[in-house]
């Protein structure tokens, strides 16, 4: 006689959903290397290469690497099919609110850590991944949501 199987269990969608929201947040981080390295190598060719002031040069590759981020964050790590329009103005707003939780967290920890220079490296990571944690969970839930 032979044995009768039952259907297949269908994967664990627990596990697949955590898996696709590693997968989303590493590339979230992939994004966030290419998004500083152009926006430092575009503030270093204008500063130190053509004598560019230092504000203006800063700025510079601070939009450089903000409009790379949007780029990658809507087609490569959130792959969204919403209108510019709609998150563009979104991605924008949750970068100032990234980057006021970013100065929050970079206060607090400097005030619990102390201020000798450990600490203070400390502080910055606290405030870093502050700001990454907020800006993935307004682009996920938010800004490309859908």
């Amino acid at each position: 006689m032979t044995k009768v199987e039952g259907p297949k269990s269908a994967p664990n969608s627990r596990a697949a959903t955590a898996r696709a929201e590693v997968a989303r947040f590493l590339r979230f981080g992939l994004v966030g290397v290419a998004n500083t390295l152009v926006g430092l190598g575009m503030i270093a060719a204008l500063d130190l290469g053509m004598h560019v002031r230092p504000a203006i040069a800063n700025a510079a590759g601070y939009a450089a690497g903000i409009a790379l981020s949007f780029v990658l964050s809507r087609r490569f790590v959130f792959r969204s099919q919403r209108p510019a329009r709609i998150t563009v103005p979104r991605f924008l707003l949750s970068a100032a609110i990234a980057f006021a939780v970013n100065q929050a967290a970079l206060a607090a920890a400097g005030h619990f850590l102390g201020g000798d220079p450990a600490s203070r490296l400390a502080a910055q990571v606290c405030g870093i991944v502050s700001y990454t944690l907020t800006l993935f969970v307004l682009g996920r839930f938010w800004i490309f949501k859908g």
